[in-house]
């Protein structure tokens, strides 16, 4: 069977069609995300009451943010991948993935041990009523055994994204939501199992993902050096390994922060204009699954580049990927403009919170523009694992943040919410663009 996502050959012509071989793979993958999380609510929905939507609602959460942690196995297996495989080190691909996938199954065994405080911690956080906290446990009860899959699988899709199978990547998705809502509809509609069966559903799909995903990675697995004990957990790599993740760890907390504190703040104006806000957040959703794809592209072909040492291949890299980002970041502008009203619409019915959301929408028609060079950037620091400068803009953005927050809410209300937000991807692609010039003296 030939190989899904087969890559371009280590150096190959750096081209249009490369570019978009890896990306819209990844955009097509990410536009399946937002149809698992509705189907899982439609099925459980078929049971006419609202505690189990609410517990699967709330576990789910839960879980996402526990596990969104490990995000950083995705990005630094993606860098440090790419430039292996463009310094033709094949056997140290598979030693990092390896190393990686040890990290997932630790970090998941953890959970799973010490799950019963894990979940203490987070119902204190967000209380329930009784009986969906019930629910919402034997949801969690059963779920949190896929956490080494879960974890693992973000390396997975690293991997594949540094060696250009994007389409794997796409396949991964596809077969992880065709099982998880197959199963669904059999366990719940079909058997009548309830949260429990809308759980055991999302367990198996994640075990049966990764088992596909490592499949898809086979080529990893092709010598001996998955299996190289010496050169798995050789000290330097290990060292290297926990500096790109650790910085790329305290980057995302902070991203995460700015927008928790964003809609923390929006609750502050009332509750229709934290709905509408709420609805406006899933244009920077949609925003963001287009731009990543490009993102991705650049941590892919920026890191081979680096990897072979080739600052010509680093800046062309660099530029068509970013070519095509400014571009998906236009067309987004226009869509959001012309259909924003529509696609509010299709979001909410309450007409005052659909009033209060076209009011703030030019917020979100400007917002692919000033964050695209935030995006393409990010892709570019990960792939040449400069992850210690991408952290500090991060953290100088975030203070900057800060003080637009300070000054724009109480002069301006929710529209300077909006401001200071834009601010933060402003001040983003703003301080990664002044240390660019160095991540290419550091290539030579």
């Amino acid at each position: 069977m030939a190989e899904l996502g087969a890559r371009a050959p280590v150096g190959a012509r750096l081209t249009h069609r490369r570019v978009l071989n890896i990306a819209l793979p990844i955009v097509l993958s990410n536009a399946t995300i937002p149809i698992l999380g509705a189907v899982d609510t439609g099925v459980v929905g078929q049971l006419g009451l609202a505690a189990p939507i609410g517990a699967v609602g709330l576990g789910a959460i839960i879980l996402t943010s526990v596990y969104w942690i490990f995000g950083f196995l995705r990005m630094g297996t993606s860098g440090l991948v790419a430039q292996a495989h463009g310094a033709g080190d094949a056997p140290e691909t598979g030693a990092i993935l390896m190393r990686a996938l040890i990290i997932g199954a630790l970090a998941g065994a953890v959970f799973v041990l010490g799950q019963a405080a894990l979940f203490a911690g987070a119902f204190a956080i967000a209380p329930a009523s009784t009986e969906v906290e019930s629910l919402a446990r034997a949801y969690l009860g059963i779920r949190i055994w896929g956490a080494p899959a879960t974890i693992a699988l973000y390396a997975v899709s690293g991997w594949l994204i540094a060696t250009e199978r994007t389409r794997g990547v796409l396949a991964l998705q596809l077969w992880i939501n065709g099982v998880n809502i197959g199963l669904d509809l059999g366990f719940v509609i079909g058997l009548g199992w309830g949260v429990e069966g809308v759980a055991l559903a999302t367990l198996i799909a994640e075990w049966s993902g990764l088992a596909l995903g490592l499949w898809l990675c086979r080529a990893a697995f092709a010598g001996d050096q998955w299996r190289d004990w010496g050169r798995v957990f050789d000290a330097a790599r290990l060292r290297r390994m926990w500096s790109v993740n650790s910085d790329i760890m305290l980057r995302s907390v902070l991203l995460q922060a700015s927008f928790t504190s964003f809609l923390f703040l929006a609750a502050g104006f009332g509750d229709v204009t934290l709905a509408a806000n709420q609805v406006l957040m899933q244009f920077l959703s949609i925003a963001s699954y287009i731009l990543d794809g490009f993102a991705f592209s650049a941590e892919s072909l920026v890191g081979q580049a680096v990897g072979a040492r080739a600052v010509s291949r680093v800046r062309r890299a660099a530029v068509l990927t970013a070519g095509w980002g400014v571009g998906a970041a236009f067309a987004l502008a226009v869509v959001f403009w012309a259909l924003g009203p529509l696609i509010i619409d299709a979001m909410a019915t309450a007409p005052d919170v659909r009033a209060a959301a076209r009011v703030y929408l030019p917020w979100l028609v400007i917002a692919p523009l000033v964050g695209v060079a935030s995006y393409m950037y990010d892709g570019i620091f990960i792939g040449a694992t400069r992850t210690r400068a991408m952290r500090n803009a991060m953290a100088g953005s975030v203070a900057i943040y800060v003080v637009a927050l300070l000054v724009l809410v109480p002069l301006a209300g929710n529209h300077g919410l909006w401001a200071a937000l834009m601010v933060l991807n402003i001040a983003r692609g703003l301080w990664m663009a002044a240390l660019y010039p160095a991540l290419l003296r550091g290539v030579a």
